[in-house]
């Protein structure tokens, strides 16, 4: 998301006759250069980021400085006030461009969601769509926010307006998947994943809650096979520590 920027004025001062020329000083950075930077800080050092977005600030840095730091914040993991600084953002951008608006506003539902405050999260992502009524990414955010909130129902619905924007969108077949798991409606669930599957085979988070399904109905060798192709994929995964979990349940399982 680029940000407007501000633009800088440079004085030339006349030097006296016959006077040593001093030392040029350094063209400020290119608004947008300067953006880039503080983004690359925010997200590589997230600490040195936020220093360098709060100074940017202090000089008029305006928008940009303010998104800046709510990178970083949101890269060292405070959440709740990376999602507040996404919050203000949006709101202090009045005169932006809705897009603008709403991806701050995206940005702060995903940092609730991250926070535990699903409530907040849809709450942002409802304000979101109010503005980019038609984006898919939002709709998908937003099901995630009613799962974390085990309103399953109004997850499907919003995948469902997800997948009517843009079909065959792998990780909304997933997570429409996995919430009719949640409601017990096996049938749609397995065919939600399949699909998934059929797109990108080696697809971790499908592969994953293929096992599950598997696993619920009654095919627990395919489940393993399931989970532990998934361990072989991405072994350093937050997909293959769940598979790991599950594996040693199911082991647990066959043993009794």
């Amino acid at each position: 998301m680029r940000l407007p920027a501000l633009l800088g004025l440079l004085i030339a001062w006349p030097l006296a006759a016959g006077a040593a020329e001093p030392p040029r000083a350094m063209a400020p950075l290119d608004p947008d250069v300067h953006y880039d930077k503080c983004l690359d800080a925010a997200r590589q050092s997230p600490k040195d980021g936020l220093a360098q977005a709060e100074d940017w600030h202090n000089d008029g840095g305006g928008f940009p400085a303010d998104h800046c730091a709510a990178v970083a914040l949101f890269g060292l993991k405070r959440f709740a006030e990376a999602a507040q600084r996404f919050e203000a953002l949006a709101g202090a951008m009045m005169k932006e461009k809705p897009a603008l608006r709403a991806g701050a506003l995206q940005q702060a539902g995903q940092a609730w969601l991250l926070a535990g405050d699903a409530k907040r999260a849809r709450q942002a992502l409802d304000a979101a769509l109010a503005y980019t009524p038609n984006d898919p990414d939002l709709f998908i955010d937003r099901a995630r926010a009613d799962a974390e909130a085990q309103d399953y129902k109004t997850a499907i619905a919003d995948l469902d307006r997800a997948l009517a924007l843009a079909p065959g969108r792998a990780d909304a077949l997933i997570y429409r998947g996995a919430a009719y798991r949640q409601l017990d409606q096996l049938a749609p669930a397995r065919a939600d994943i399949d699909a998934a599957l059929k797109a990108t085979p080696d697809n971790v988070d499908g592969l994953l809650e293929r096992g599950n399904i598997r696993r619920l109905a009654g095919d627990a060798a395919g489940a393993g096979d399931d989970w532990r192709r998934v361990e072989k994929l991405a072994p350093s995964s937050p997909a293959a520590a769940a598979a790991k979990a599950n594996l040693a349940r199911l082991a647990v399982g066959e043993k009794k």
